[in-house]
């Protein structure tokens, strides 16, 4: 029987703790493909607990362990385990039957299937044209070096692309057009293969990578700076907060890492010591009222829920990826602010907050559909709400497992309930 969250926080709203995160979703998926594609040269430490680096594992295993003459890979919701594996299969020798679930077959992958058949993938879409599942037979036979791709598109296209460029006959050029959505995304990917002894170059919008042989290493994948933003959420909503974050730094690979200077518009501080960053609310009034979240579209519904629940009529822009993520996002947004009386209003790509109607009822329940940031941006209006009620405690599971326990060691009364 599938259950919900009831969250309340009793008592004055100061939150003073410590919380251990795990790692990087975004830098472990990379890794687990790199240290793939290096034939076990790459080592992979300080894994993530995260459902999806978990289905992501199995998949890579399972590969190895089947003998039939069409392999079975099913990665479940893991839209990056998707994109990834599309590309990594391609190279690989056999045929392969790639499937998920029900929503990650409405979700596009024509782009990236399309350049790859460009350059002699063959792939071909078992049900509906454009999305999963995929039947790929490999290696291809590489027939061109070259790939034009647009940059407004899902950055994983570009990243699973670029991370088996080494291992193709020719190595690919990767033209991009028009400007790159999430550039942190793609500079993770090329910083990690760099680690890893894979040299690139990258000329205004060219992106270039030889063949060429992994080094032996090893990577170590930081704790997740997307976890990490639903502190500083917690801190910007709590009348006064003191968290430190253990292993996190300054100089971060992950694009989320941005929260730092999104949330000090909120009076959020960050201070880089001890081997953590300390967070630490500070009296201040919002100034900034556009916020642009192209590099960090994870970021949207937390940074959009804090605004909402603190009354700034913000306006946000560079969510245009938002729509094909584990659900449409900024619908799921509309549909939920509505319940605190917040409108979110779309016009000519860019998104307004109107909080002129905003409330706090006693009693709200906020559906998650079955998107795990919906769970988790949310779960910070228990500071403004006395019993908020969040859909499917398991959601969470796909990124940040321990959520509802670390939610607990800070203070906040955790209550499972059964539906």
């Amino acid at each position: 029987m599938s259950e919900n969250i009831l969250l309340s926080f009793n008592g004055s709203k100061q939150i003073n703790t410590e919380i251990k995160l795990t790692g990087s979703k975004s830098e472990c998926n990379r890794a687990l493909i790199i240290s793939a594609l290096s034939e076990g040269s790459v080592n992979v430490e300080n894994l993530s607990v995260a459902a999806d680096t978990a289905l992501l594992i199995k998949s890579l295993e399972s590969i190895e362990l089947q003998t039939s003459d069409l392999r079975l890979i099913d990665i479940g919701p893991a839209g990056t385990a998707m994109r990834f594996l599309t590309a990594f299969l391609s190279i690989q020798h056999g045929k392969f039957l790639l499937t998920g679930t029900e929503r990650m077959k409405q979700r596009p992958i024509e782009i990236l299937v399309e350049a790859l058949k460009s350059i002699g993938a063959v792939i071909s879409y078992e049900e509906n044209f454009g999305y999963p599942p995929l039947q790929i037979s490999g290696p291809l036979k590489q027939t061109d070096a070259t790939v034009k791709i647009k940059g407004d598109i899902s950055s994983q296209y570009i990243s699973a692309l670029l991370m088996v460029a080494p291992k193709l006959p020719l190595g690919l050029t990767l033209e991009i057009d028009g400007e790159l959505t999430s550039k942190p995304y793609v500079e993770m990917t090329l910083t990690m293969l760099s680690q890893a002894g894979i040299s690139h170059s990258w000329e205004e919008n060219v992106i270039t990578i030889k063949p060429q042989s992994f080094n032996t290493s090893k990577l170590y994948v930081e704790p997740d700076w997307s976890a990490a933003s639903y502190w500083y959420a917690i801190a910007a909503l709590a009348d006064e907060a003191s968290i430190f974050l253990p292993g996190l730094n300054g100089y971060s690979l992950q694009g989320d890492s941005k929260i730092t200077e999104i949330m000090a518009n909120f009076g959020i501080t960050s201070q880089f010591k001890n081997g953590g960053v300390h967070l630490k609310k500070e009296p201040k009034n919002l100034e900034r009222k556009i916020f642009d979240l192209k590099d960090c579209p994870d970021l949207a519904q937390t940074i959009i829920v804090v605004c909402a629940a603190l009354g700034h009529n913000c306006t946000f822009t560079g969510l245009e990826t938002l729509k094909i993520k584990e659900t449409n996002r900024v619908l799921a947004l509309q549909t939920e602010l509505a319940k605190i009386g917040v409108k979110l209003i779309e016009k000519n790509f860019s998104y307004k907050l109107d909080c002129s109607e905003l409330h706090f009822p006693d009693q709200l329940f906020i559906s998650t559909y079955e998107d795990h940031r919906m769970a988790m941006a949310f779960a910070p209006l228990a500071l403004k709400i006395k019993s908020l009620e969040i859909e499917e405690k398991q959601v969470v599971e796909k990124s940040y497992p321990y959520f509802w326990n670390d939610l607990e060691k800070a203070g906040f009364s955790v209550v499972t309930k059964e539906k």
